[in-house]
């Protein structure tokens, strides 16, 4: 009986340990603090749910522009910054962004050479994004929508999610603008990077709902999740938990299953955290990648470890491979600040 109280205590909010005030005005209140913390590079709009690189729009460059739920620290308003995003949309938990939001975020960041916005394949997202592009056609401003589909849990292209590749697509996208790209160019070479690269997720623990004040759903112990979302959807398979090396495995098989790279091919990899694991389990997954990639002769030429798109405070990891040409690490070169991200020094 006593265990049987302690796991409904845990499904309470009472014992859900958390720094806010109230669940409800959790993402509102980040957002406020967000904006103090840097408030040199970014600046609210008339929009509450809409944040702007402080510079936006600038002159004689095609605006980027993203937007999804909170809960996925530092995507997305992290994000925000000098060849990186001009706005960004902001949904609550979990949740998509208003059309008003999106609205609000390409008019702030156009600066009259149009806007790309680039963003996950969720229902509601691509409704909002969609409704709030025609609006602001109607107002003189072109919007084109790349929507990211690189998890590979799902075997149909058309309904695949984004996941961290996204990051990538801002970062494309952001020295694409500033380099000079138009319009059609920068559409062009962000739909190209996003065809080139896949990841995966796996889970250990689900996450806390600060709303809710109990885990989404549950992973038992002993076992992990293979496919998962950042948003805790289904996932492809649950099984036994595996060593690291073992888990690197199967994310780099189901990367490649769906994306074979040939030895001389050059890549860049992202290992992000989901909010709740260590930076050294995630080397000692990495370690793993780069010996099995290495051994197939491909060459990693950059990589990133850290939490770079989360799941609130979920536990596993989300592989990234994203495999380059010359252009691509040419973009990939230009500076770019993201301000939650880096030392940031220039405005």
């Amino acid at each position: 009986m006593a265990n049987k109280a302690r796991v409904n205590d845990l499904n309470g909010r009472g014992d859900m340990q958390k720094l806010f005030n109230q669940p409800a005005d959790m993402v509102d209140e980040a957002i406020v603090g967000f904006v103090k913390c840097y408030h040199q590079y970014v600046a609210h709009t008339a929009c509450p749910r809409t944040l702007k690189y402080k510079s936006a729009p600038i002159s004689g460059k095609v605006g980027i522009v993203t937007g999804g739920g909170s809960g996925h620290d530092p995507a997305f308003m992290g994000y925000l910054g000098k060849n990186m995003l001009d706005a960004v949309a902001i949904g609550d938990i979990f949740t998509p962004p208003s059309e008003e939001s999106f609205y609000h975020a390409f008019m702030e960041a156009d600066a009259g050479k149009g806007v790309v916005c680039l963003f996950g394949n969720f229902y509601g997202d691509v409704v909002n994004a969609r409704s709030a592009a025609r609006r602001a056609k109607a107002q003189g401003v072109e919007v084109r929508l790349v929507i990211a589909n690189d998890d590979v849990a799902t075997d149909d292209p058309s309904t695949r999610r984004g996941s961290t590749g996204e990051t990538l697509l801002w970062k494309i996208a952001g020295a694409a603008a500033a380099l000079g790209y138009d319009l059609n160019q920068v559409e062009s070479v962000t739909v190209q990077a996003l065809s080139r690269m896949r990841s995966i997720g796996i889970g250990l623990a689900s996450c806390i709902i600060p709303d809710v004040g109990r885990p989404n759903y549950l992973i038992e112990r002993g076992t992990m999740e293979i496919g998962v979302g950042h948003h805790g959807q289904s996932s492809m398979d649950t099984c036994k938990l595996k060593t690291a090396s073992e888990t690197a495995d199967i994310m780099i098989a189901e990367v490649l299953r769906d994306m074979p790279l040939e030895a001389g091919d050059q890549v860049m990899v992202i290992l992000s955290g989901l909010g709740n694991t260590m930076l050294s389990e995630l080397h000692i997954l990495y370690s793993r990648v780069c010996d099995v990639l290495q051994k197939k002769n491909v060459d990693i030429y950059k990589a990133l470890v850290g939490n770079y798109f989360t799941s609130l405070d979920m536990m596993g990891a989300t592989l990234t491979i994203f495999h380059l040409n010359e252009e691509l690490k040419r973009l990939l070169d230009h500076p770019g600040y993201a301000v939650s991200l880096t030392n940031y020094i220039t405005p």
